[in-house]
């Protein structure tokens, strides 16, 4: 097997069936330009308590569908499929994103030829236009979370000194390095996967993919932004969508305060797990006095709405 595309669902029942209509139709472009490719796909529903799994067994047969019988978060999830892939390469994907059909072909071609790349990203489009920031970023150093925080990468946006966390001095139209890609595009090497683990669970929502880059590049492998093929990114589609975050009911309210919790917690493991050890205390006081005085404010503003 060339390609094991393992994909999370949780209640995004209309996104997910979008998406596998777009694998699909890549799998079948990489059959037609390339006999020997062969693609499977896996698809973990984190309990969603609907009929996803019987849908996705009807439309799409050939797909192994796990259903997990507790909501394992994005990690938990990735992992029961990784676990089920026997592919020579690992593509986590999405619910809410849409593939284009070259996509497989060119990427699995890519990797092929770059044995020393051990994660890779392609070009991740943004619905509403522009790409996602997060499939382009450096790793969250204090220097850049901080110039990300408070507005200094906004100004200069380009700067090599400001714009550490987005990097947007690359070219986006040339394939170069990077520090780590979004979780929604990750497609890794199985030699670099079986070298670093499967996805840290402590992560429940966030920072497990930044975590996993952290530790493919410590392990020697390269991580490598490509624009050769691309793919459209429902962003926040699978998440509670922005419609119902500014909705005044308590339910929305208490769905986005859950959000924001994982969020700044995940921040918080990914400093203490990669990087207490390389920086003074009183820098990693003031780290974590940062995350939770970010994390208060933004759940004050949520509880004011």
């Amino acid at each position: 097997m060339d390609l094991s595309v393992v994909i999370v669902n949780y209640k995004t029942r209309d996104l997910t069936l979008q998406t596998l209509t777009s694998v699909f139709e890549a799998i079948k472009t990489a059959d037609a330009k390339a006999k020997t490719v062969k693609v499977e796909v896996i698809l973990v529903d984190n309990a969603s308590a609907d009929d996803t799994p019987k849908i996705v067994r009807r439309r799409f047969p050939e797909t192994q569908v796990i259903a997990s019988k507790k909501n394992l978060g994005f990690a938990g999830g990735n992992n029961l499929g990784i676990k089920s892939a026997s592919g020579r390469y690992v593509l986590l994907l999405n619910s809410d994103t849409l593939v284009n059909k070259d996509t497989f072909t060119k990427m699995i071609k890519f990797m092929d030829e770059n044995p020393k790349v051990g994660l890779s990203t392609c070009k991740v489009r943004l619905f509403a236009g522009g790409i996602d920031p997060a499939s382009h970023r450096g790793f969250p150093t204090p220097w850049a979370a901080l110039t990300y925080y408070s507005g200094l990468e906004k100004l200069w946006p380009k700067s090599r000194l400001f714009g550490q966390y987005h990097q947007g001095w690359k070219d986006l139209k040339t394939t170069h390095e990077i520090d780590t890609p979004v979780g929604a595009f990750f497609f890794l090497r199985r030699e670099a996967l079986k070298q670093t683990g499967n996805l840290d669970e402590a992560f429940f929502m966030y920072g497990e993919d930044i975590d996993l880059a952290f530790r493919i590049k410590s392990a020697g492998w390269e991580i490598i932004y490509t624009p050769i093929t691309s793919i459209t990114h429902l962003k926040g589609a699978s998440g509670l969508n922005k419609k119902v975050q500014n909705q005044l009911t308590a339910e929305a309210k208490a769905i986005r305060i859950r959000t924001v919790t994982n969020f700044f917690e995940a921040m918080k493991l990914f400093y203490q797990k990669h990087y207490r050890k390389r920086y003074p205390f009183v820098l990693a006081w003031l780290v974590w006095s940062g995350i939770d005085l970010l994390k208060t404010l933004r759940i004050v503003s949520i509880k004011l709405k």
